[in-house]
């Protein structure tokens, strides 16, 4: 009856369970044993407990068995060394056994068989997963320093120990204000007793700018950045600590240089208030003067006088010309100016009427001129130096300009070209430069700053500006823009004579 009641509790058993005699051949194995290993109900009974070990430990495994069976114990599932079993199909599995010895004549042994497998895959992945926090750990460029909540160092990775001059053996166990300059040691103390009674924060996934302390008792200012973790019911906290000290320097240094950048604007408003006013005045005298003399005594020149007194009127124009030149170079990047939206068929228009181009010269604005969101003054001092250049040098008796746009790669293109003298390439990068003219100066009235101008202008937009010219047929000047300047893009045609 007893024999009868344990096969009936093994069958109802949801664990595999066997019952091997003292020479290992098995008495009775329960449906879930056999279902584990693949077998059909009763066909394991009288094999030895070997089949269901693999081939390459059965004689290990024998050997185990019979120092089992000379004394035998009770063995806990876990207790003894990791064990594989094998399916009928040979598919091998990694398992745990326990064992209780059965009062019984001959003696028996029951044994409880775990598929460990799940755990195993999970443990792996685990380790898997350990061994590339502790490779990211170790090789990340950042400082990372692990405390407890208590703020003693648990873990230094390799950065923080260079950073710091502390191996981490130095500072496990540790308080973590010993990276700290002492004024700021009470109060990291006392903040993190004050967080674990409150849960207030004020650093703790929020970071700041703080120092930190060298072995050498160095101080250098840092980035920290603090997150807290649980493993289990133990609170860890994790801080990431970058050097910023050369990012200090380069913000001292930025706010020298512009304090030297501002001191040299101040600098510069006042040059451009001493031209316009104390040189400019007795400039106007000499012109005046220059225009009474030429008028009153025109008889009492010669040829000769006549044409120095021409030549002295001009030149005092010029100097005029050039001293606004000047002045309107230094105002742009350092007068700021609304930005407006502009219709430069509108703007182009009053353009072309303000510069009165001769007779011959016709100017043509491409239909559709799209509108820009910028400042006014700054855009029509664009247009106006380059039509203005473009009938200035006009050497063809039937002038014609052409003014026009179109969109490549995320910028909006605007040329002006003419059918001119035309420029030879090596001059390309010299005309760009501020005072310098091709052409004779008492030839043709010119500044040599209009097209500096133009150049400091569109790069202050972060354009750039060239010019493309065959010598005797003519030149094109281009320049560009970031295409999200543009507004909108009206329907308005404007040509002028």
């Amino acid at each position: 009856m007893e024999g009868r009641n344990l096969e009936w509790l093994l069958a109802a058993a949801s664990d595999a369970m066997l019952i091997a005699d003292h020479g290992g051949h098995i008495v009775l194995a329960n449906p879930a044993l056999c279902r584990l290993f693949g077998y059909e109900p009763g066909a394991l009974q009288g094999q030895a407990v070997e089949a269901l070990v693999p081939a390459r430990l059965r004689a290990t495994h024998a050997g185990l068995r019979s120092g089992f069976s000379a004394h035998p114990r009770a063995r806990a599932m876990g207790a003894g060394a990791e064990l594989s079993g094998v399916h009928r199909d040979g598919r091998e599995f990694p398992v745990e056994v326990s064992l209780s010895p059965l009062s019984a004549d001959p003696p028996l042994v029951l044994a409880i068989v775990h598929d460990i497998t799940a755990r195993k895959q999970a443990e792996a992945a685990l380790q898997e997963s350990e061994a590339r926090m502790r490779a990211v750990f170790d090789s990340v460029a950042d400082a990372i320093i692990t405390i407890d909540e208590y703020g003693a160092i648990e873990r230094l990775n390799p950065a923080a120990q260079t950073l710091f001059g502390y191996a981490e053996a130095e500072a496990a166990g540790h308080n973590v204000s010993m990276l700290m300059p002492p004024a700021h040691r009470d109060r990291h103390d006392g903040y993190l007793a004050h967080y674990r009674a409150t849960g207030e924060r004020k650093i703790i996934g929020i970071g700041r700018e703080v120092e930190g302390r060298r072995k050498d008792g160095a101080i250098f200012p840092i980035e920290l950045t603090v997150t807290e973790m649980w493993l289990g019911t133990r609170r860890m906290f994790t801080g990431v600590v970058r050097d910023i000290s050369q990012r200090k320097e380069a913000e001292r240094e930025n706010r020298q240089l512009l304090q030297e950048l501002t001191s040299a604007n101040e600098e510069l408003t006042n040059f451009a208030y001493v031209v316009s006013h104390d040189l400019k005045a007795p400039l106007r005298g000499i012109g005046s003067l220059a225009d009474w003399l030429a008028t009153d005594y025109a008889r009492h020149f010669n040829e000769e006088g006549r044409e120095h007194m021409r030549l002295l009127i001009n030149r005092v124009h010029r100097m005029g010309a050039l001293i606004d030149g000047i002045l309107q170079y230094s105002r742009v990047g350092r007068v700021k100016e609304a930005r407006a939206a502009v219709d430069l068929n509108r703007m182009l228009a009053d353009v072309v009427d303000l510069l009165a181009p001769p007779a011959h010269i016709t100017v043509a604005v491409q239909p559709d001129m799209p509108t820009l969101v910028m400042e006014p003054t700054r855009l029509q001092q664009v247009f106006h130096n380059l039509i203005s250049n473009a009938i200035k040098y006009m050497d063809k008796p039937a002038g014609h300009i052409a003014v026009g746009w179109t969109e490549q790669d995320g910028e909006w293109r605007f040329t002006v070209a003419d059918n001119g003298p035309g420029i030879e390439a090596r001059h390309f990068e010299r005309i760009f430069q501020l005072f310098q003219t091709l052409a004779p100066r008492d030839r043709v009235e010119s500044t040599g700053v209009g097209l500096a101008l133009v150049k400091k202008i569109v790069e202050m937009y972060q354009g750039r500006v060239g010019v493309e010219s065959v010598t005797g047929q003519g030149s094109t000047f281009w320049f560009t823009l970031p295409a999200g300047m543009r507004q909108s893009q009206p329907q308005e045609t404007r040509e002028t004579e």
